[in-house]
């Protein structure tokens, strides 16, 4: 079925079989009067999992295919109103332009520089991960870059240190090599944007100068964004579209976008909050559904978790299999400038490559379909408005608060910003029009940034306060009686602390986690011993102890709640004291499973300390996992020990006899090993001996087999892996203890 302007249409069988409609024909009334004529002629349903039913509580149903978003609408023509006469430029970059073609490396790519040589007619660039270029990057042996000083390298890994060469060519030859330069793309964690370059860009003069650009803005999304996903994005600097269509705009995208049922998407939506902006917005979503589904771009579906993806080709269509979320095209008949500060004549090609990859992140406005940004717009307070006449605003506190006015201009992008005539005080990405010689970027404080928050993307938290030790997580192999999973904290503080504790078996199978514990349930103790809460299934709470009410609203809203409903969670307001978490399986059942303790108060008087977990450690996918995280505005001194045969004297029994320990950083790499701790092993983080801090700690091992690490560390994620030496097995016990 289809939605037109909130009224459902049912298709004949045969457009439902073949349906392909162009959500982009509504962006301005023309073009909407062509789509409303031309409706449902073109339809295809691509073997997408289920087609959503009436009540919307499928999972995503019907690709559809991609539609002409325009991003930036319009221009500030010589009066500085608005307006849609183009500027014609230079396709080639002034001096100053060409000149300046370095860009921080992103996740995915980095620019390659190099001095001009002197009579030569092009380069040929080798990249490798390896400084003898003893193997290369697929692509990148003896590529002929042309005669530029730059090329954008992409489609790496996120954390990988590259190397790269050049030599010149002439019509005698190519000579010499360049030293070996090295790189290292940023690090594994959160948004990954891997950019594909088509031959407008690579072909032109100008290619290095434009590419930087790009980069430049991939970069500030990825520093905002740490959704581990790929974004897969062409870009093309051209005045038509891939399928000759001409550009009436300075940036327009093509987005891959899907239907997902209305319960699916907000579910998802609680599951995922995790900032302040998230539970503001989720307590304003509405009980009932507003509409049986919604649309939503690719990446959009897979921030949330939705099997949503790329389906682009790169001539605009869509296909199963295809390679992108969407094409960005900067329109190359526009006098734009790749460098900043922006010439007072010309736009600023970043802000446009930022508002092109905005509406592929999914800021995207519909006449016809539901989109998220629908889920936060109003009228007034409690009073919604999801269309085009009126006033509509951007608001998470459910209209109480305008964020910021959107565009009802049929002339620009209702996905834009309503925008003051130029100069502007507020440039913002996203405004309707852009201003020449004023530039902008999104932020986690912009009203682009926290708008794709609020539709399920995580925003990089800002770390504040003093260091201190964060969310606290320990995986094993929890089998029964003295060997169930047993996880110690301790809340310091003069105030209590709110936290959720979980307890996760099945949610492990996805990342590929073998027999995962099926049905985990959850025993919280204080520090006399006294069990003061429990929960078996996080949607049925059981009352008693300092539980006294239910608490399945509490976890939806945490952005905590379990993914499944056999998991087991509960929410608790601490005072200061020691307290052991219990995790154990129903009836006596065995597998892997996950301990958890999420701080939800961050900046409360009370702080997460010291914590430990006790588990049979077996080897492989079965040794001990502890993670943590630590947070603040500086570095935090722990130790880190993995304990076994001094558990013995507390009657535990066959405890590991000896255990190795490694400390993992947040993009994997080991920073510390120890096995034994009167015996440091130099290397990652350890520089020099670390016996005397240990014994000077006062947590040192009470038997020599046991390990030992001493770190300093910076706030970020960390992981601390427990396996018996020789591959030994035997219940040890995981710690990290605060040392101010």
């Amino acid at each position: 079925m289809i939605w037109i302007n909130r009224r459902r249409v049912d298709p004949s069988p045969l457009v439902q079989k073949q349906c392909l409609f162009k959500v982009g024909s509504r962006r301005n009334k023309r073009l909407d009067e062509v789509f409303m004529k031309n409706l449902a002629i073109f339809c295809v349903a691509f073997g997408v999992s289920g087609i959503a039913s009436a009540d919307g509580l499928s999972d995503q149903s019907l690709l559809l295919l991609p539609s002409r978003l325009h991003s930036g609408t319009g221009m500030a023509n010589a009066s500085g109103k608005s307006g849609n006469a183009l500027q014609v430029g230079n396709a080639n970059a002034p001096a100053s332009d060409t000149a300046a073609i370095s860009s921080p490396p992103t996740r995915g790519s980095f620019m390659a520089t190099w001095n001009d040589v002197k009579g030569a007619n092009g380069y040929l660039l080798d990249v490798s991960t390896s400084d003898s270029f003893s193997s290369f990057v697929e692509g990148y042996q003896g590529l002929d870059v042309g005669k530029v000083a730059g090329r954008a390298v992409t489609g790496l890994h996120p954390g990988t240190t590259y190397y790269y060469r050049v030599r010149a060519y002439a019509a005698a030859g190519p000579g010499g090599y360049s030293n070996a330069m090295k790189v290292t793309t940023a690090p594994a964690t959160g948004l990954t944007i891997q950019a594909t370059f088509d031959s407008s860009i690579t072909g032109a003069p100008n290619a290095a100068v434009i590419e930087a650009s790009i980069n430049r803005a991939i970069s500030v999304y990825e520093s905002v964004f740490t959704d581990p996903i790929t974004v897969q994005i062409r870009f093309r600097y051209a005045q038509a579209l891939p399928d000759g269509t001409p550009l009436s705009h300075i940036v327009e995208s093509l987005t891959v976008i899907y239907g997902v049922g209305w319960n699916v998407w907000t579910a998802a939506l609680r599951a995922d909050a995790k900032s302040s902006n998230d539970s503001l917005a989720n307590a304003t979503l509405p009980a009932t559904p507003i509409i049986p589904s919604l649309v939503a771009s690719s990446p959009n579906g897979r921030a949330l978790g939705q099997n949503t993806p790329p389906a682009m080709n790169a001539d605009g269509t869509v296909s199963v299999g295809g390679a992108y979320d969407g094409i960005v095209t900067l329109n190359s008949g526009i006098s734009v400038q790749f460098t900043r500060p922006t010439d007072p004549n010309r736009f600023d090609a970043q802000r446009s490559f930022e508002q092109g990859i905005g509406s592929i992140m999914g800021l995207l406005y519909s006449l016809t379909d539901f989109m998220p940004i629908d889920l936060f717009s109003w009228a007034a307070p409690n009073s919604r408005n999801f269309d085009v006449s009126g006033r509509r605003y951007f608001s998470i506190d459910g209209g109480v608060t305008t964020i910021i006015d959107y565009n009802q201009s049929p002339n620009f992008d209702f996905a834009s910003w309503l925008s003051p005539q130029c100069p502007q005080a507020h440039p913002f990405v996203q405004n309707s029009f852009p201003c020449a010689g004023q530039s902008a970027d999104i932020s986690a404080t912009s009203p682009e940034g926290i708008n794709l928050d609020v539709i399920g993307y995580d925003i990089t938290q800002p770390q504040s306060g003093p260091p201190r030790l964060g969310n606290l997580s320990t995986r094993s192999f929890v089998q029964t009686g003295d060997n169930v999973m047993i996880g110690g904290f301790i809340v310091q503080g003069t105030g209590p602390k709110r936290v959720i504790i979980r307890a996760i078996g099945p949610e492990l199978a996805p990342f590929g986690v073998p027999n995962p514990l099926a049905n985990p349930t959850l025993e919280l103790h204080d520090g006399t011993g006294s069990r003061i809460a429990s929960n078996n299934d996080w949607q049925t709470t059981i009352i008693g102890g300092i539980i006294t009410a239910s608490q399945v609203t509490d976890i939806q809203n945490s952005g905590h709640a379990p993914a499944s409903a056999s998991e087991s969670a509960i929410i608790a307001d601490l005072q200061p004291g020691n307290y052991t978490a219990i995790l154990s399986g129903v009836n006596g059942t065995t597998g892997v499973a996950l301990v958890e303790v999420y701080d939800l108060a961050p900046d409360a008087t009370a702080s997460l300390g010291n914590v430990s977990t006790r588990s049979f450690v077996q080897t492989a996918d079965n040794v001990m996992i502890g993670g943590f995280i630590v947070q603040g505005t500086g570095p935090k001194r722990v130790i880190v020990r993995a304990i076994g045969p001094e558990l013995s004297q507390f009657g535990v029994p066959n405890p590991l006899a000896n255990p190795i320990l490694e400390l993992h950083d947040g993009t994997g790499a080991v920073v510390g090993t120890n096995d034994d701790w009167q015996t440091t092993i130099i290397g990652g983080i350890i520089t020099a001996s670390q016996v005397t801090d240990i014994q000077n700690s006062g947590h040192a091992p009470t038997a020599p087999s046991e390990s030992a690490i001493i770190a300093t560390l910076q706030p970020g994620n960390y992981t601390a892996i427990v396996r018996g030496v020789n591959n030994t097995t035997g219940v040890a016990l995981v710690e990290v203890y605060d040392l101010h």
